[in-house]
C-alpha cells in the first residue's frame, strides 16, 4: 500500500460519533487543553502542528510521523483526540489555521514570565495570557453540555458544591451567585463535610465538582458519593480525561494559561473555571428569570444600605 492509499484511507475514518471536527481556530486551544493529557508522543505531534501548522498541514501522515519522531498510527491518534475524523481533517484545519496567523488575526505566544521582568511587561504578559485563556475556554465549552447542567441547576432542590484551593474559591463565588437568586447552594471545601453532606442527597439535587487536574481525591469523593445516590453531577475540569469524569453526568471542559515557575497551573486555571461558572450562573438565570429577578432585587436592596455613606 503506498503512502498516499495509507493517507487516503487512514484519513477517512469515523470519528467520534456525533461529533463535528472543530474549526481552525479552535484547533490551537485544542491543543493547549488536551496536551498535558496525551502521551509523550502524542505531545510531540500535537506541539509540532501547533507549532508550524502551515509546514504540518503540507506533510503527509508519513511526512509528520517522521518529523515527530513517532508512528503513522499516533499521528492519526492525535488527530482523532483533537476531535477531527482522520489526518486529512487535520490537514485541512491545519492549512485553515495557518491562513488565519498569515493574516494577522492569531497573535504570536507570549514568553513566560522572568524572574527580572519589569512590572509593565508582567501586566501585557498576564493579560495576553488571560484573554487567551478564556477563548480557549469559549472555543472548546460544549454547549449541549453546558445547557444540560443549566436545566439541572435550575430545577434542583438542592446544590452542592465541592472545590478546594484555587477551586474552593471558585465554588464559593458559584454558590454566593446562586443564592442571590434564590437558590439553595453550598460550597464545600472541608473534605469530610463534603462527603456528609454528599450523602443526603438525591435524585433532584445537583453536585458540582470543581477541579483543574481531574484527579483530586477530595473533590472524586463527594462527587462519587453524590453520583451513587442518585444526584446529578457535573464536573468544571481541565482534564476531561481525568478520574472526576467517571461520575459526572456532565462535564464542562476548561482551559488554562500557559504554566510558569512563578503562575502554576492550579492558579491560572481559575480564570476559566470563573468564566464556567458565569456561563452556568447567567443560564440558569435566564431559565428561572420569573423568580431569579425579584430575588436578585431584593438582595440588593437588602445590603444597599451598607454602600451607603450613612451604613458606614
Amino acid at each position: 500500500m503506498t503512502n498516499e492509499v495509507k493517507e487516503i484511507f487512514i484519513g477517512t475514518q469515523a470519528g467520534p460519533a456525533g461529533e463535528a471536527p472543530p474549526a481552525p481556530a479552535a484547533l490551537a486551544a485544542k491543543v493547549r487543553t488536551l496536551a498535558p493529557s496525551m502521551t509523550r508522543s502524542m505531545q510531540r505531534v500535537a506541539e509540532a502542528v501547533a507549532a508550524d501548522p502551515a509546514g504540518c498541514a503540507a506533510l503527509t501522515v508519513t511526512g509528520l510521523a517522521e518529523l515527530t519522531g513517532t508512528s503513522e498510527a499516533t499521528v492519526v491518534r492525535t488527530a482523532r483526540l483533537l476531535g477531527y475524523p482522520g489526518y486529512r481533517d487535520l490537514r485541512l484545519a491545519l492549512a485553515g489555521l495557518a491562513a488565519q496567523q498569515q493574516s494577522g488575526r492569531a497573535p504570536a505566544v507570549t514568553a513566560d514570565i522572568a524572574v527580572d521582568d519589569p512590572i509593565a511587561d508582567v501586566v501585557a504578559k498576564l493579560a495576553y495570557d488571560e484573554q487567551q485563556t478564556l477563548a480557549d475556554t469559549a472555543a472548546n465549552l460544549d454547549t449541549v453540555q453546558l445547557s444540560a447542567a443549566v436545566g439541572a441547576l435550575a430545577a434542583a432542590r438542592r446544590i452542592d458544591i465541592y472545590g478546594v484551593g484555587a477551586s474552593g474559591l471558585v465554588g464559593q463565588d458559584l454558590a454566593q451567585k446562586l443564592l442571590r437568586i434564590g437558590l439553595i447552594a453550598q460550597a464545600h471545601s472541608d473534605p469530610h463535610l463534603a462527603v456528609t453532606n454528599a450523602v443526603q442527597l438525591r435524585s433532584g439535587d445537583v453536585a458540582i465538582a470543581i477541579t483543574h487536574s481531574g484527579s483530586t481525591g477530595d473533590i472524586i469523593e463527594p462527587l462519587r458519593v453524590a453520583f451513587d445516590h442518585g444526584a446529578t453531577t457535573v464536573a468544571i475540569t481541565g482534564r476531561p480525561d481525568g478520574p472526576v469524569s467517571q461520575y459526572a453526568d456532565h462535564v464542562l471542559t476548561t482551559s488554562t494559561a500557559r504554566e510558569s515557575e512563578l503562575r502554576p497551573a492550579a492558579m491560572s486555571s481559575r480564570t476559566s473555571q470563573l468564566l464556567v461558572v458565569d456561563c452556568l450562573f447567567i443560564g440558569v438565570a435566564q431559565r428561572t428569570y420569573e423568580t431569579a429577578a425579584p430575588a436578585l432585587a431584593a438582595s440588593y436592596e437588602a445590603l444597599a444600605h451598607r454602600h451607603s455613606p450613612r451604613g458606614r
